[in-house]
């Protein structure tokens, strides 16, 4: 008789889950972890974005715990839940003005998805344009939206057909400055709908107001008004995907708030939305989402109630503790700490970002023309930092540039200590002797 306690196969996780660190967390709060070796580590990772309000906020935890004692599945299309409505109706504080209707998933893929659903249903087309760098998700369609990198569509075609690529204007890729770069990737926009995908056959534009995966990357904003022009010429639905930038994250509650009197069509939020539990949402207005075809939005666990109960909790101290107005302040001074330290590496060629998004780009030093990545050494700094008991990631199609992504409680003596400590990690990978140390 074979029971629970038998070992005949030992299992593990997949081979192909990296760990970025070597980190095992014990226990975590605020912006720290506690590592079961003992060590503090000043978090920088936030679980890419995710906890918002920092580790275990106890606001959160409470609210978390007080709706495990009442329901913690009330699967929503089956019974309704007051956290959920209750959710739904604190979100119209901070939503964009007219985006009036939301639906839950799980995930920013689910959310992706959802939204792109939504934008052919509403307009009867069958394409998508998005842009160079972004990343919208892992799933078969979301990945087919991705261009931050081949690993996240690579290896299971065929992808989902009708997306087009246009460039984004990444003006330290192609040594120019911001406005050349909007203007040049505005004119190719344009040619692509002359010469590859026709305005009304085209149902949306999807765009990040920050890149995520992509590299840390600030969308410029006369770029977003120059698509929601162009959506409202030709009929096309304008997607911000705010899943990494949204709820505060930039230092405005969203990311496309840096382009004034700009809004979407369709938003889509996820990561900081409930401080870590699994959420995601898209907002339109009523009469856009009530275009979705009957059946087409669903899902076992969307809307879960423990995460909206958490996700309520997240608004209230986001909006009780200045959480918007500490990430904006707090990311000047990163920003600002940053710009100070580039300097003194050739290494670092370009330092970005808005609020508590900053993106550190390694390059080839002392090469003339378009810069080649280094990703080799993005590398050895984003572990460099864990040793320095400072935890942070890389992202790029490349791989060469380290982000660094507070929580949005974070302290000005945090932000000071983790530019020390990043400093540090920079001096003994950058600066160590040259006949063969590193």
């Amino acid at each position: 008789m074979t029971t629970l306690t038998d070992t005949s196969t030992r299992t593990s996780l997949s081979p192909l889950l990296k760990q970025a660190t070597p980190v095992v967390v014990d226990h975590a709060h605020g912006s720290w972890i506690r590592g079961t070796d003992g060590n503090d580590y000043l978090d920088f990772t936030t679980g890419i974005g995710v906890t918002s309000t920092g580790h275990c906020h106890p606001r959160v935890v409470e609210a978390a715990q007080a709706q495990c004692a009442k329901i913690i599945h009330a699967q929503y299309t089956t019974v309704m839940h007051q956290p959920l409505l209750e959710l739904t109706d604190r979100l119209g504080a901070v939503l964009p003005a007219g985006l009036d209707s939301v639906f839950y998933a799980n995930s920013g893929s689910e959310a992706v998805e959802a939204a792109i659903r939504l934008a052919r249903m509403a307009t009867a087309r069958p394409n998508i344009i998005v842009f160079q760098g972004g990343f919208h998700g892992r799933t078969v369609a979301a990945a087919s939206l991705t261009t931050a990198g081949t690993r996240f569509s690579a290896g299971f075609s065929p992808l989902m057909s009708g997306v087009h690529m246009a460039p984004f204007p990444y003006a330290y890729r192609y040594g120019w400055d911001t406005d050349t770069a909007v203007d040049f990737a505005l004119r190719e926009l344009d040619y692509l709908l002359t010469s590859r995908v026709a305005p009304n056959d085209t149902a949306a534009f999807l765009i990040e107001p920050v890149l995520g995966d992509g590299g840390y990357l600030p969308t410029p904003p006369r770029f977003l008004q120059g698509l929601r022009e162009r959506a409202d010429r030709h009929g096309i639905t304008l997607i911000l995907d705010e899943v990494q930038a949204g709820f505060g994250r930039t230092g405005k509650f969203w990311g496309h708030q840096h382009a004034a009197g700009l809004s979407p069509d369709i938003l889509i939020t996820a990561k900081g939305l409930a401080s870590g539990f699994p959420i995601s949402a898209i907002a339109a207005s009523t009469d856009l989402m009530s275009k979705a075809w009957p059946g087409s939005q669903g899902g076992t666990y969307g809307g879960n109630a423990v995460a909206a109960a958490a996700a309520i909790a997240t608004l209230e101290v986001i909006e009780d503790e200045g959480l918007v107005e500490n990430a904006r302040i707090r990311g000047e001074q990163l920003l600002a700490g940053l710009g100070e330290i580039a300097p003194r590496f050739e290494q670092i060629g370009d330092v970005r970002g808005l609020g508590l998004m900053a993106g550190i780009e390694f390059v080839v030093p002392g090469e003339s023309g378009a810069p080649t990545p280094d990703a080799a050494t993005a590398a050895a700094v984003q572990q460099a930092t864990t040793r320095h008991g400072l935890l942070t990631l890389t992202c790029g199609p490349a791989g060469n540039v380290v982000r660094l992504i507070p929580a949005l409680v974070v302290t000005e003596d945090e932000i000071a200590l983790g530019l020390q400590r990043f400093t540090a990690a920079l001096t003994e990978v950058l600066e160590t002797d040259t006949l063969g140390e590193r």
